[in-house]
């Protein structure tokens, strides 16, 4: 698993990932050499998809190649990415693959194109790509055990704290420095006869799962062993991350959020009635637009306060894949290049869309200038960055693992005991991890 490891870190360290060994003077590179060609891309629902469509037009003008995308759900575009993989007939040549669910599955099935043969060949391949500029932690979630690279890191999401000033203001509370200190604070800022509320976050099963384990690791604990083959979720530490969960989400959160996922909870909060949320860096861009936004000029960013024992952001990483069994690899290729590309990657920023892992981009400053984020966002997804810790078992049956204990935490915000549910959820989910270790 990947653990207190900096982003930043230079990919040019480590020598599995010095894959471009020379360069070629004479390479015959042209961003052109598939025109006329049509690609299909899937993706999961979000803001870094969304930058990406609205570019499309440009990457045809760019190459000649057109384009068809769709985006689907996270919870269905799994599922069909898998269904279709399995057969052999994919429908895309693109994927988006979240790493943190999907990788085990995509390298048991060897499903994608190993892309080190793409980066190595300079006639294939931009001499402006710059492959040493994607941080060694990003690329690491995309590669196999057999050192294949089978996608390519474009999105290394990282969990923090957005808060609303003006309600901290109102009440005098100074934002907190720890997590027992949060649920105070939240507590506090709570007013339910004036439908103000100190926290909000995701308590729909499943989905709720990344919000559990950002307490999970305040206490310095993953959810499964590091062989992958020991569950640790009956432990102290992971019953005292269920009652704060628990506590929080029931104590001092609008009603009704046992059925939020990340879309309700940034709604909530933009309406200004909410002191605090913890999600996913990719949804800041809404909350500083005064046209979709109450708190315009009010939210803040930060990073998740420290747990007892340790001080981590849950991170995902997703990435672009391209099917072994596509027939259109060559603009495929092509396509995965501009996506993950470093201009790309400043548009994802300039529009709080995402993070993606390439240093270069982190250290221009004329990105900071130009952005309608404050500096204050930049320093929290560069502390968020370094202090990050993976905030999802990297195991096959992690979406089963999401159902299992997802259906425990809502059943929590029912009234359910986290201790007994916890248990139940663990002897439900033993088995499924021990047959797929069985299975290697």
């Amino acid at each position: 698993m990947i653990r207190r490891r900096s982003l930043l870190a230079a990919s040019a360290a480590l020598p599995i990932f010095n894959i471009v060994e020379t360069a070629n003077a004479q390479s015959k590179f042209d961003w052109k050499m598939a025109r006329g060609a049509k690609i299909e891309v899937n993706f999961q629902k979000g803001p870094n998809a969304d930058v990406l469509e609205r570019n499309h037009k440009k990457f045809e003008e760019l190459t000649g190649i057109k384009v068809g995308s769709e985006q689907i759900p996270e919870q269905q575009q799994r599922p069909k990415v898998a269904l279709e993989m399995s057969t052999g007939r994919p429908t895309f040549d693109v994927v988006a693959v979240a790493l943190h669910v999907q990788k085990r599955l995509v390298e048991r099935g060897r499903w994608m194109e190993d892309l080190r043969t793409w980066i190595r060949n300079p006639d294939v391949t931009s001499p402006d790509f710059d492959f040493a500029d994607f941080a060694a932690p990003a690329l690491r979630w995309g590669t196999g055990a057999d050192g294949a690279m089978h996608t390519l890191a474009s999105n290394y999401d990282v969990w923090l704290m957005f808060w609303n000033q003006a309600l901290f203001a109102e009440k005098g509370v100074t934002f907190p420095k720890t997590m027992d200190e949060m649920l105070a604070a939240a507590r506090t800022l709570t007013d339910k006869s004036k439908g103000i509320y100190g926290m909000v976050g995701r308590g729909l099963k499943n989905a709720n799962l990344p919000l559990y384990t950002s307490f999970l690791m305040g206490m310095d604990q993953d959810t499964v062993s590091a062989d992958g083959k020991s569950l640790l979720m009956n432990t102290d530490q992971a019953i005292w991350a269920g009652e704060m969960y628990k506590r929080l989400l029931t104590e001092t959160a609008p009603p009704g959020v046992i059925g939020f996922n990340w879309s309700e909870s940034q709604t909530s909060f933009s309406q200004g009635k909410i002191a605090m949320w913890i999600d996913g860096i990719g949804f800041s861009a809404p909350l500083i637009d005064p046209n979709k936004s109450r708190i315009a000029k009010d939210v803040r960013f930060s990073p998740v306060p420290p747990g007892p024992k340790s001080h981590h952001s849950a991170t995902f990483c997703s990435g672009l894949s391209i099917p072994a069994a596509s027939k259109n690899k060559l603009a495929a290729w092509l396509y995965i290049q501009w996506a993950a590309g470093k201009e790309m990657g400043k548009e994802q920023v300039r529009l709080g869309a995402g993070t993606p892992p390439r240093a270069s981009i982190w250290r221009d400053q004329s990105i900071q200038q130009g952005s309608p984020f404050p500096k204050e966002w930049f320093e929290t997804s560069a502390e968020c960055q370094r202090i990050g810790r993976p905030g999802l078992p990297e195991i096959v049956s992690v979406t089963e693992f999401r159902d299992v204990y997802g259906v425990a935490l809502t059943n929590t915000l029912g009234g359910a005991d986290v201790k007994t549910e916890l248990a139940k959820a663990t002897e439900a989910f033993k088995p499924i991890l021990d047959k797929e270790n069985a299975a290697g």
